[in-house]
């Protein structure tokens, strides 16, 4: 098996534990927990325990998970950096069976053009000629996520499709590498302002606007909402592929930075949680307009009045 795979390791604060693996969960479920924190040597073998576990950090736990090969390795730590930012844990992370810095380039060979109905992701490196009536987004990724490979953004930009129709004032929420801000912008967006709390995130967003010749993306630093500015009139389409959690601290506040009856397109959702999240949007007024699926996968799309 060696060489056709990379041990994927997270080290984060005990406390940390449970909910930084729910969001690793979310890539793999073969999970490896090591937590120590509660070891006790009371017990019948107590004297018999090696001494590696006897000497082994008890404020931190390790979540590791192994990638094989065909995986885009890339896009699982991005996943992982995006999201455990997002939920603000502390969090290291290592990788064992591929140097590090091979990682990088070779993840490129996986990232094809992926057609998505008119829209066509296309790697910044590659020559493509678009078909009469398609629309393009050309990205490099970088240390941010957001390829276009994964459900989560394959699933709000099926929906955008069909809402982004021209001259639309867009708010990205948890940009990532701006894919989806591209996406809006090459869709006919007026504007698009793009927040992320990942400072990374929100400078390869705006190199990734500029390859694409999207001079109307504006991109921020932002805790969730707290550095997203209110404009005139509001923003009239909402975009936010970031986890349930998150989303659900978001709902009771974004109404204020929206026009009225403006949509709201939500993704990173595991299917376990569409239920919370249908029930909060429900709390806070909005109603259930759109659902797409796709494995364990879910965006909703939701609107009030």
């Amino acid at each position: 098996m060696a060489g056709n795979w990379t041990k994927l390791t997270v080290k984060v604060n005990v406390s940390d534990t449970d909910r930084a693996a729910s969001v690793i969960s979310m890539l793999d479920n073969g999970l490896m927990i090591e937590d120590y924190s509660d070891f006790s040597l009371n017990g019948m073998y107590g004297e018999l325990v090696d001494e590696s576990i006897l000497n082994a950090d008890k404020e931190h736990s390790l979540i590791s998970i192994f990638v094989p090969e065909e995986k885009n390795l890339a896009e699982y730590l991005e996943f992982i950096d995006a999201k455990l930012t997002a939920l603000n844990i502390p969090y290291e992370k290592a990788l064992e069976g591929m140097e590090e810095e091979n990682w990088a380039d070779s993840w490129k060979k996986y990232f094809k053009p992926i057609p998505l109905g008119r829209v066509t992701i296309v790697p910044a490196w590659e020559d493509y000629t678009p078909r009469e009536g398609e629309v393009t987004v050309s990205i490099d990724p970088g240390m941010a996520f957001g390829t276009g490979t994964h459900e989560t953004t394959r699933l709000v930009m099926k929906i955008m499709q069909d809402v982004v129709l021209g001259g639309e004032r867009v708010l990205d929420v948890g940009c990532g590498s701006g894919i989806l801000s591209i996406c809006a912008a090459r869709l006919g967006a007026a504007t698009v302002n793009a927040y992320d709390i990942d400072p990374v995130a929100v400078k390869v967003t705006r190199e990734n606007a500029k390859i694409s010749g999207c001079s109307n993306i504006t991109a921020g630093e932002s805790d969730l909402l707290l550095g997203v500015e209110h404009i005139p009139g509001g923003y009239t389409v909402c975009v936010a592929n970031i986890v349930a959690d998150i989303i659900l601290r978001m709902l009771p506040d974004i109404g204020a930075y929206l026009a009225p009856g403006a949509p709201i397109i939500l993704s990173g959702i595991v299917a376990e949680r569409e239920g919370d999240i249908i029930e909060g949007a429900s709390k806070h007024g909005y109603r259930v307009m759109r659902i797409e699926r796709e494995n364990d996968w879910v965006a909703i799309m939701i609107k009030r009045g």
